[in-house]
């Protein structure tokens, strides 16, 4: 193996729960850091599942001001048990209207076509609306809220090595993990009945000590 590719996993974290930050952990810190988050910004994360979660985790690590933005507030405990300050009912007009103009960065999870319009003015001036979820067709935005509010659709993949060493110090110092469910080799086939009905708070691992000769042949 070539050592420039190998990460060191700080002694803080929990190894049984780290290996999701090389995933979502990643994907949601490199739009942070690359629209410089830090104390005093306002973000929103649109959508509280495995990379959203770390995202709230993340920006608030880094003493943002964080409101998570969902279709009920059916996830609201949760969202403040992560770290943000509110939550945010994207299907209210009323509290949508009240936002506008209130964040500078938007972090859009969701990974199925949807509609960007409704988010568009939520951002202040020169806001920026990162989608690191959906990968695909969108649904035809209006280029109103762009040009009058100088607002920007940008999209992010995963950071680099050097990157992803970063955000693994950093959690390391904060002790940020992702949320995590154990499972057995033989509950595999279950977990992905579960995610299908999006029932996972918020990643799966799988114990590696219970592949036996026996869940392998399954």
């Amino acid at each position: 193996m070539r050592e420039e590719f190998a990460l060191k996993v700080p002694e803080t974290l929990d190894l049984s729960r780290a290996a999701p930050l090389l995933c979502a952990g990643i994907t949601t810190y490199s739009p942070l850091r690359t629209w410089n988050v830090g104390p005093g910004s306002r973000v929103g994360v649109i959508g509280l599942g495995g990379l959203g979660h770390m995202a709230v985790k993340l920006a608030s690590g880094m003493g943002a001001d964080v409101t998570v933005l969902s279709r009920s507030n059916a996830k609201e405990k949760d969202a403040l048990a992560l770290g943000a300050d509110r939550l945010l009912v994207s299907t209210d007009e009323a509290a949508m209207a009240k936002a506008a103009s209130s964040f500078d960065l938007i972090i859009d999870t969701v990974p199925v076509k949807h509609d960007l319009n409704p988010y568009m003015p939520l951002l202040d001036v020169d806001g920026t609306l990162v989608l690191v979820g959906q990968v695909g067709p969108l649904n035809e935005p209006s280029t109103v809220p762009l040009i009058m509010g100088r607002r920007r659709i940008a999209g992010s993949p995963i950071g680099g090595i050097a990157q992803t060493q970063e955000m693994l110090d950093f959690c390391g110092r904060k002790n940020i993990l992702p949320d995590c469910e154990m499972i057995r080799m033989d509950q595999i086939n279950e977990a992905f009945d579960r995610l299908e009905r999006s029932d996972v708070h918020y990643r799966f691992v799988i114990d590696m000590a219970t592949l036996t000769p026996d869940t392998a042949a399954a």
